[in-house]
């Protein structure tokens, strides 16, 4: 466009085009109609966001907000903008067609490539950062590195690689009988065996440690609601973990698991299906997050058994769902930390917006449960200072929607336009 368009455009957002770029960075207006500030709570009408690089350099009202000439515009008045949604617990390697036995014929390498395109189904989504809790052959760290290297698209990822827990447990395979030997590469029994396997992963470029606290829906011939890991097992996990500098997240769907997660130090409970009212106190005091993955109950109950879930797994969600979601609710209305956080992988990819629905259905507004997926989430990854929120300094990742997500949540699973650190990966910019 040449620059007499240019600054028409510019001068029909009432933004005097005063400050020149510097050679060779680039720089992006959007134009928004409609913001949703999620750090005070509120939606803000005609903003411009102002970014250079990958960073977001200003934001405020259009006759405010001082932008270079020649900048690139992206036209997003009549759009709904918000900062790019935060999933904390996904497994993009993971196929949601292949549960259960089917899952045996999968090599680590299959799981990889079909994480490559995972990771950009959940980005066209709008979620712009996952949380990876759990992959095989280390290929979530894979995946992340091939991101940030710029060799795939796809969200910005914290990773776990294998997710640790006992023998015989829900982080083990117990799908193959005794001749083969075979156990899952995170097992670990006994304080010092865990402490190993937390250096193990972190060594290999886990940035993240799981463990899994009690046994699970989706496993064979265990419990959700019989803890696993000892308290002193996981005493030792946390405490080696955040001596290395990781976080640690919690699979725990029984009450005992959900308080001696929470008293080892976890950062974040998930599932947290069968929690009551101790587990509930000792989260609010504590501060630790519960990460409760409430919609994929809808999934394995319509699709699991296509998917290839035994009749065991289906039977215990039967059991579970509707727990979890009541004690969502009770959770919430207590005060406990919440995250968005959705189980990625049990069901399609790209469908983790579904969850808002039963998010506020159970207890929130729409933008607590948006909040959950931006500033929460951002602050539980450790990442309050890059993502969660559309402000300066941050790195500029936004979505927008057509309508007003704060009168339908829905309006998040169509999102029309993904921009990842200054980049626009779905839609188009209106001018140049």
């Amino acid at each position: 466009m040449k620059l007499k368009a240019i600054a028409a455009t510019l001068a029909a957002l009432g933004i005097a085009a005063s400050v020149h770029a510097a050679s060779g960075e680039h720089v992006v207006v959007v134009r928004a109609g409609k913001l949703v500030d999620v750090v005070a709570g509120k939606v803000l009408e005609n903003q411009t966001i102002l970014i250079k690089g990958e960073r977001i350099a200003a934001v405020g009202p259009s006759a405010s907000v001082s932008v270079p000439a020649g900048a690139e515009v992206v036209d997003l008045s009549g759009a709904t903008v918000l900062p790019g949604l935060v999933d904390a617990h996904v497994h993009l390697t993971g196929n949601p067609n292949q549960h259960g036995y089917a899952s045996l014929g999968v090599s680590d390498i299959r799981a990889a490539m079909y994480g490559a395109h995972s990771a950009q189904v959940t980005l066209n989504a709008g979620f712009t950062t996952v949380r990876n809790v759990g992959a095989s052959g280390f290929g979530d760290i894979a995946l992340r590195d091939a991101i940030n290297e710029g060799e795939l698209q796809g969200p910005r990822m914290r990773v776990a690689g294998y997710a640790l827990g006992i023998q015989g447990g829900h982080c083990d395979n117990n799908l193959l009988p005794h001749d083969f030997h075979y156990t899952e590469n995170g097992v670990a029994d006994g304080p010092w065996a865990a402490r190993a396997k937390v250096r193990e992963m972190a060594k290999y470029g886990a940035d993240t440690i799981k463990i899994c606290a009690s046994g699970g829906v989706l496993s064979k011939g265990d419990e959700p609601g019989a803890q696993q890991f000892t308290l002193e097992e996981m005493k030792a996990i946390v405490e080696e973990a955040h001596k290395l500098g990781r976080r640690v997240a919690a699979h725990a769907h029984g009450a005992s698991s959900i308080r001696d997660a929470i008293l080892a130090g976890v950062d974040s409970v998930e599932h947290a299906s069968l929690v009551d009212d101790e587990g509930i106190r000792l989260a609010r005091e504590k501060g630790t997050y519960f990460v409760m993955d409430i919609y994929n109950d809808d999934y394995i109950l319509q699709e699991g058994a296509k998917a290839g879930m035994l009749q065991e797994s289906l039977d215990k969600e039967r059991a579970l769902g509707q727990l979890q979601r009541d004690n969502f609710r009770k959770a919430f209305k207590a005060g406990v930390k919440m995250a968005f956080g959705t189980d990625a992988g049990v069901y399609p990819h790209g469908d983790n917006a579904r969850q808002f629905h039963y998010m506020v259905q159970y207890g929130m507004s729409p933008m607590q449960a948006i909040q959950a997926a931006t500033i929460n989430a951002a602050d539980l990854l450790g990442w309050k200072d890059r993502i969660g929120s559309v402000s300066s300094g941050k790195y500029a990742d936004l979505i927008a929607v057509d309508g007003d997500p704060l009168k339908d949540p829905a309006e998040l699973t169509r999102v029309k336009f993904v921009m990842k650190g200054g980049a626009v990966v779905k839609g188009s910019s209106a001018s140049r």
